[in-house]
């Protein structure tokens, strides 16, 4: 199965749903921090992370982006950070 690498940002306006999607987020992350995060997402992991961000956010007054990074350029980390890494496998739960 075939991962590309994506940056996922949120920005929620309302507590309950700003929980809601750090939850859904998380899920698929490898790493990030707050409201950005890192994700290896296969095709059907991008469209069901997609579907649940939208389900979980009011339209009119949150934002969702989910832009997929270039890998042939090189990442530039800071303090003690890890670039991102593919894993062999992933938990989810």
């Amino acid at each position: 199965m075939q991962r590309h690498l994506y940056l996922a940002a949120y920005d929620i306006t309302d507590p309950k749903r700003l929980h809601r999607m750090l939850v859904a987020v998380k899920g698929y992350a490898t790493g990030g921090q707050k409201s950005v995060f890192e994700c290896w997402l296969s095709a059907g992991e991008h469209h069901d992370l997609r579907t649940m961000s939208a389900a979980r956010m009011d339209l009119d007054e949150d934002r969702f982006f989910l832009i997929r990074l270039d890998l042939r350029q090189r990442p530039m980390v800071l303090g003690l950070a890890l670039p991102p890494s593919d894993p062999r496998f992933y938990y989810q739960g």
